[in-house]
């Protein structure tokens, strides 16, 4: 699976326990009708590769999702989810406006020099 859309915020890597486990957190927020802010955790190794992208980068993420369920010391269960992000990537202007084609500069275009009025034009409008 895989989140695109723009980067709102890179938080610091934080470590947690004497085992060196280490996590870094990613929010992207989605560009579609109703955008969502998505929170993304990266771990371990995989927290040094957001050291490359800045806030406001239009990204894609490609995402694990993951859930355990917890008891608590009264025996109540719960259930969590959460985001896995494993790789990231730079989208380009024209990837994230894929529905609107690039426009070409008006010196690209040159006036037609071989149209004959006398052609019947066919054209329905």
């Amino acid at each position: 699976m895989d989140i695109t859309g723009k980067i709102k915020l890179i938080n610091d890597t934080k470590e947690y326990g004497s085992n060196g486990f280490r996590k870094r957190e990613l929010v992207v927020t989605t560009e579609e009708q109703y955008p969502q802010d998505l929170l993304v955790e990266f771990i371990q190794d995989k927290c040094d590769i957001l050291n490359s992208y800045k806030v406001g980068e239009s990204v894609k993420v490609d995402i694990n999702l993951r859930g355990r369920e917890w008891e608590s010391p009264q025996g109540e269960i719960k259930y969590f989810n959460s985001i896995q992000g494993w790789r990231i990537e730079k989208l380009s202007s024209q990837e994230t406006d894929a529905n609107i084609p690039p426009v070409p500069p008006a010196e690209a275009f040159e006036p037609a020099d071989d149209v004959n009025d006398n052609e019947p034009d066919d054209l329905p409008f």
